[in-house]
């Protein structure tokens, strides 16, 4: 027992994280899916419930991956994902452009789920034309 915990105390290290190296550190998957819906709570309606959709299905997706590789590349890419949020309310979410070489780095699916997100997206933030307001207010009264 005693040896366990001196090697337990010498893993930990000496020296403290820097705040690159802690954002770094992976979160095990039930309180990286709380942390992000919890995030999501900041984001106006339309994107939170989409956002919220989709983190569902993805980690009910992965739930049944076995290979280690494929569970750290998820937890890294949703932890960096959790970290580009704001963390003020105030604050409003700006995304960011994909890097050309993650593209090529993609499977053909991964590509059709990014296209599929897309035109989803897009629906979600159409802006109501001037007209479709002066009818909609007209079938009121």
């Amino acid at each position: 027992m005693q040896r366990t915990l001196r090697r337990l105390a010498e893993s930990i290290g000496r020296t403290p994280l820097t705040l690159q190296q802690a954002q770094a550190a992976l979160l095990p998957p039930i309180p990286l899916y709380r942390a992000l819906l919890r995030a999501h709570r900041r984001l106006p309606y339309e994107m939170r419930s989409l956002g919220d959709a989709y983190i569902k299905s993805e980690f009910r997706s992965h739930r049944s991956v076995e290979n280690p590789l494929h569970i750290i590349g998820f937890l890294s890419q949703w932890k960096m994902y959790l970290d580009a949020l704001p963390s003020d309310p105030d604050q409003p979410f700006k995304g960011r452009s994909l890097n050309p070489e993650l593209i090529e780095k993609m499977s053909a699916e991964q590509i059709g789920q990014l296209y599929e997100l897309m035109h989803v997206t897009k629906d979600v933030w159409k802006p109501i034309a001037p007209a479709e307001d002066d009818s909609a207010e007209k079938k009121q009264s």
